[in-house]
């Protein structure tokens, strides 16, 4: 008998490059054989290293997308990208405390790479306000793991401490990524999930471009969990394959395929 495969929603931006946002989040999810839905928050005008201009959806439409898929699909687990303001930001939230058996993974787009602010002032508020205490996890980078805890992290003690610190504020685990304070051929991410400190060490691979990298962990966390997979296994799994992905990105453009090199995703998972 021929069984659906499981359903995954990401609620984010559309990234005219494809590296990273809405696309990159469909295409982690196929490479899991999960179903994706999709509610656009945003429109993007952007390529790796430049954010040209984007323009928010209206919060009106984006809770429509969000009922409509919701009333067709099954979702398993929903993931958050950029969200661009507050009033989507507040529908988000009001989408997952009304479909409280959805697991979140919040992925707090704050900044782009390209050091765009990607969500307004008020949204950031609103997000910690509320909608990360919806989430089963966050996942910001470190720029984002600062301005959600109102100070910088200045060292690789500070940075294990984070994500302790970050679930006291908002009430929901936490991955801090460590490759700002990580030495040598090794980084570790640090976890706080379900009141466990946990880290993950993974190789150090040097690309030429991490556009679209962080959407890619969280897809890969989201589509893991839409699976019904525990959360630590999730976040391990969703580590190790970005970790593939970046090798094949590394293969690529040592191979001179730059095309294949920014779109950095391998043929399928383990």
């Amino acid at each position: 008998m021929h069984l659906a495969p499981p359903v995954a929603l990401t609620i984010a931006g559309s990234d005219s490059s494809s590296g990273a946002g809405m696309q990159a989040d469909l295409k982690t999810f196929a490479a899991h054989r999960i179903y994706g839905v999709n509610a656009l928050t945003a429109t993007v005008a952007e390529v790796p290293g430049e954010v040209a201009r984007f323009d928010a959806t209206e919060a009106t439409l984006l809770g429509h997308q969000l009922n409509s898929v919701a009333s067709h699909f099954s979702i398993g687990a929903a993931k958050t990208g950029m969200l661009a303001n507050a009033e989507n930001v507040e529908v988000t939230a009001d989408f997952a405390k009304s479909h409280p058996e959805i697991p979140f993974v919040i992925d707090p787009v704050i900044f782009a790479t390209a050091d765009s602010q990607l969500l307004s002032d008020a949204g950031v508020e609103k997000m910690k306000a509320g909608l990360l205490s919806l989430a089963r996890i966050a996942t910001p980078n470190l720029p984002e793991a600062e301005a959600l805890l109102g100070r910088p992290v200045r060292n690789a003690d500070e940075l294990a401490a984070a994500p302790r610190q970050l679930s006291e504020l908002y009430g929901c685990s936490f991955l801090v990524k460590g490759g700002h304070f990580s030495e040598g051929d090794v980084i570790t991410d640090y976890a706080w999930i379900e009141g466990e400190q946990i880290p993950f060490s993974h190789p150090r691979i040097d690309v030429a471009d991490t556009h679209g990298t962080g959407c890619t962990l969280s897809a890969a966390i989201c589509a893991n969990l839409a699976m019904k997979k525990p959360l630590k296994d999730s976040v391990g799994e969703g580590i190790a394959y970005l970790t593939r992905c970046l090798g094949q990105q590394y293969q690529w453009h040592r191979n001179g395929d730059m095309i294949a090199a920014l779109n950095h995703f391998p043929d399928g998972v383990e």
